[in-house]
């Protein structure tokens, strides 16, 4: 069997075991009642949790519920909102001029394509594939953070470093239809178990079937 036949075959078991075991837990876990909240909170969390990221959104929301009210809000009260968060001033400065381009281009709505979302300030193929995959169920594409990057290379799902080419490699290694399911799972477990530092592979489902475990042994984990 040939490296990339065997991982052909791992992949869709492997995607099959985390969702029996996380079940409906594997959802974004960023709090949004709107397409804009969820644009926001996503170019909000680049170097923030989640969980900091909706105790600032909750907030934020509450005073500028809108493009409107950011973009017409004073920069500096943007930043004291989202203050507690890492990389505040440029994300104040690219949440206003979003906000202002939205309005200008779009009539206030957010857009619903890839190359329209990539135009506005201050977002990337991962904010943009977050924004399109949970609030349009368009899958353009899969969504490579920290997490999914560690994963996929544990897992020999790719051998790339560049988040564009692991993007690339999982897109060809499963289906469409799959795409969101792939970066929420292994978001969820890169969370939970197969930690940066040192993974948990004495509790995992899919110990089994992971390359860098084999390869390390139980007792020195990558």
């Amino acid at each position: 069997m040939t490296r990339d036949r065997g991982k052909t075959l791992r992949a869709p078991v492997i995607l099959d075991l985390l969702a029996e075991e996380l079940g409906p837990d594997a959802v974004i876990a960023l709090d949004f009642t709107s397409r804009w909240e969820l644009l926001v909170a996503t170019m909000l969390s680049a170097q923030s949790t989640d969980v900091k990221v909706n105790e600032v959104t909750k907030v934020l929301f509450a005073e500028l519920p809108d493009p409107e009210a950011v973009a017409s809000a004073d920069l500096a009260r943007i930043e004291q909102l989202i203050g507690s968060l890492g990389l505040f001033r440029q994300k104040a400065k690219n949440l206003q001029a979003t906000a202002r381009h939205l309005l200008e281009a779009h009539g206030g709505e957010v857009p619903d394509t890839m190359p329209e979302l990539l135009a506005l300030p201050g977002v990337a193929r991962k904010t943009a594939n977050v924004v399109l995959s949970n609030g349009f169920g368009r899958h353009e594409g899969v969504v490579v953070d920290t997490h999914v990057h560690r994963l996929s290379r544990r897992l020999r799902f790719t051998r790339a470093d560049d988040p564009v080419r692991i993007e690339r490699d999982l897109a060809r290694l499963f289906p469409r239809q799959r795409w969101l399911q792939v970066s929420d799972l292994l978001i969820h477990h890169g969370r939970r178990t197969c930690l940066a530092r040192r993974p948990a592979c004495e509790r995992c489902v899919i110990e089994h079937l992971c390359p860098s475990s084999q390869e390390a042994g139980l007792t020195d984990k990558r």
